[in-house]
């Protein structure tokens, strides 16, 4: 039919602070809030709890003039702050908790919404991290558009409503969702999508998943897309569990409950097995659904083997739990006092239970204020890691941001733990983690540049925060770039980049062609019946102008790779940059040609060529190095990454062997529940 571009099955995806960007160096903007006032954040999301403090419009003007979007919905009201709002539900599956309008019932929107730009208020979450919560540009307008449910987040619905963002006026789109396996460019909602707002100038920031950390696990890996991953910040919230010999051990929970440190008997899962209902031993071990006996652990705290939300120690009458869990670098919040120890203090705490005749426990309250993380940022266990799944040519993740216990605002009628139906607490402000957290951070960033540069493009702005990025320690990320991309978001620092590697919408189409898209197939993404592949051939991607390099080789192949780019300037019209190469290993050569790049006024572009070379190699994990280009003024990198894989066969990204042997029973499944990504 006339004005069909394509037809695709309608997908399900996923939904992927007081201090965080203190923390990145960011306590406030320099720009003021009437240049602020001038960018609009689109957000796809669960919606969003109008009636929050972090969205009031107080001193706010009336919306930009460019603003062409509207407020819908019944009991639902907008103003100069939260100036837009839509909701979609093409399955027309709703749950009995939820709003048909763009109010939000799951907490998810409202937090990502303020963590872009929210006002700066007092907050805390039961007294827990008490300070003042905003965005990273409370000057800017929201616009809400409400395409995840309950039931997940549809296809249909986020092409909709990134065609409405688009046409409403945004300015930035951030979307804290995605698919939980590689989906194909013209077949992925958010890459067609995102693909249309470029083309409008619009820069769309998606996270990178909570499927960490297996390699080739990462999604939104479109290079028209900003990709976050998710880093820490230096507070992290710990409860301990103080057992009746005295011994003491500390375990990652945001725990509000106060026993007032009065101790309760202690069990151990696998001893208060519901017989009657058929469980083992083993699985009541791990505190699995429906397995423990309400006689046995009503008015204890039980000890699991596994990771659990706690809501079924809960529902059977227990007063706490304490779970074993690997890797334990998260806090999560459970209906119950709760603590998630390590495996090893893990058995120290059996052994005592076995030893005991009355064993007894308590767990105290978090203490965030006196528990700091002094190695922050290291890059999350759960956040998703490259190597690009779809095209190895392109480096992902982009970048990272904070995404570890972050408080931000909620829907007052969603609990503040993962137990919809166990948890009857009701909260303003949030604690939560995942990539879906970092994501609003970086569109908050992505926001005050445009503000402050408003003729840039999105690859633009990707680039002068992929450039200005503050590089990781790589001593304690043994997949380097693959975890964190070019490295933590400097909103500041990006503001002046000096440099950026721009991209235009042919550019991209050249890309696509050259991953074997045909005319037919390229249309399916352009929307545009004039798009064409001409006569570009299938190939590497390795002129796409992107701001990293990443160079994929076969067991047993020579290294032998060109790489070119153009740099347009944005920094002082006279200027000169010397380009610098750094070698990942003594048998790998970069060369750079030319070495100096010389420029006489703003906006003037310049090309280089960079050449990796070296010997046949093979089994080898990613290594990596860099290009950097300064004028003394400013330092422009951009991060290089070699490895090799074997044709023909899949990453091992839900390894089982490794499943089997650090988490038992349901650790992953509750894991990534807990991460929001359910």
């Amino acid at each position: 039919m006339e004005g069909v571009v394509s037809v695709i099955p309608n997908h399900k995806l996923k939904l992927h602070t007081t201090r965080s960007w203190d923390f990145m160096g960011f306590s406030k903007g320099q720009l003021g809030a009437s240049i602020e006032g001038e960018v609009i954040i689109g957000v796809l999301d669960t919606g969003i709890w109008p009636e929050s403090d972090s969205f009031n419009d107080k001193d706010f003007g009336p919306p930009p003039t460019k603003w062409k979007g509207v407020c819908q919905g019944p009991n639902f009201t907008c103003n100069n702050k939260l100036i837009g709002a839509r909701f979609y539900n093409s399955e027309g599956e709703y749950d009995s908790s939820e709003f048909h309008s763009p109010r939000d019932s799951i907490g998810h929107g409202s937090h990502t919404a303020s963590t872009a730009a929210g006002r700066e208020v007092a907050a805390s979450y039961f007294g827990l991290a008490n300070g003042t919560a905003r965005g990273g540009v409370p000057g800017a307008r929201i616009a809400v558009y409400k395409v995840c449910w309950l039931s997940d987040c549809a296809a249909a619905d986020i092409l909709a409503a990134f065609d409405d963002a688009i046409a409403d006026g945004v300015d930035i789109i951030s979307t804290s969702l995605g698919s939980d396996h590689p989906i194909q460019y013209l077949k992925d909602p958010i890459a067609i999508g995102s693909f249309h707002a470029m083309k409008n100038g619009i820069l769309t920031s998606s996270s990178a998943g909570n499927t960490g950390p297996y390699p080739a696990t990462v999604s939104n890996y479109a290079p028209w897309i900003l990709t976050v991953a998710a880093s820490t910040i230096d507070r992290r919230f710990t409860a301990k569990a103080v057992l009746g010999n005295g011994q003491v051990y500390s375990g990652f929970s945001i725990n509000n409950f106060d026993l007032n440190g009065k101790s309760y008997p202690l069990i151990w899962g696998g001893d208060a097995a519901n017989i009657s209902k058929g469980a083992s031993s083993e699985f009541a071990g791990d505190c699995v659904l429906n397995t423990l006996s309400s006689d046995k652990i009503k008015g204890k705290i039980v000890y699991c083997d596994s990771f659990s939300d706690g809501s079924d120690i809960r529902r059977a009458g227990g007063v706490g739990t304490i779970m074993v869990d690997f890797p334990t670098d998260v806090a999560f919040n459970y209906p119950l006092p709760s603590t998630q120890i390590t495996i090893e203090d893990g058995q120290k705490i059996l052994n005592y239970i076995r030893s005991t005749e009355n064993p007894i426990a308590t767990i105290l309250v978090s203490d965030p204020e006196h528990d700091k993380d002094v190695m922050a940022p290291s890059i999350a266990s759960f956040s998703s890691r490259g190597p690009n799944p779809l095209t190895p040519d392109i480096l992902k993740p982009d970048l990272t941001a904070p995404g570890v216990d972050i408080l931000a605002a909620w829907s007052p009628v969603a609990p503040p733990s993962e137990t919809f139906y166990e948890d009857t607490r009701s909260v303003k402000y949030n604690i939560i983690s995942g990539t879906s957290m970092s994501c609003p951070h970086v569109s908050g960033a992505a926001a005050y540049l445009k503000a402050a540069h408003p003729s840039w493009s999105a690859a633009a702005i990707k680039s002068a925060l992929m450039t200005t990025a503050t590089v990781l320690d790589s001593k304690k990320h043994a997949d380097l770039e693959f975890a964190y991309g070019s490295g933590q978001i400097n909103p500041l620092k990006a503001v002046n980049p000096g440099l950026i590697f721009d991209a235009s919408e042919a550019d991209y189409i050249n890309f696509l062609c050259k991953q074997g898209y045909d005319s037919t197939t390229l249309r399916i993404i352009t929307g545009d019946k004039n798009s064409s592949c001409g006569s570009t051939k299938p190939g590497k991607a390795w002129d796409l102008n992107y701001p990293s390099f990443s160079l994929q080789l076969e067991d047993g192949q020579e290294i032998k790779a060109e790489f070119t780019r153009t740099v347009t300037n944005v920094g002082s019209p006279n200027s000169t940059y010397i380009i610098a190469s750094f070698s990942p290993v003594s048998t790998i050569t970069v060369s750079v040609s030319p070495s100096t790049l010389s420029f006489s006024s703003v906006g003037e572009k310049k090309s280089f060529t960079v050449k990796v070379t070296g010997p046949k190699i093979s089994q080898q994990p990613i290594i990596s190095g860099s290009i950097v280009l300064s004028d003394g003024v400013h330092k422009v990198r951009a991060p290089l990454a070699v490895y090799t894989f074997l044709p023909g066969s899949v990453y091992i990204s839900s390894s089982a062997s490794q499943n089997k042997k650090r988490f038992k029973g349901s650790s992953l499944y509750h894991r990534n529940r807990m991460l929001r990504h359910t």
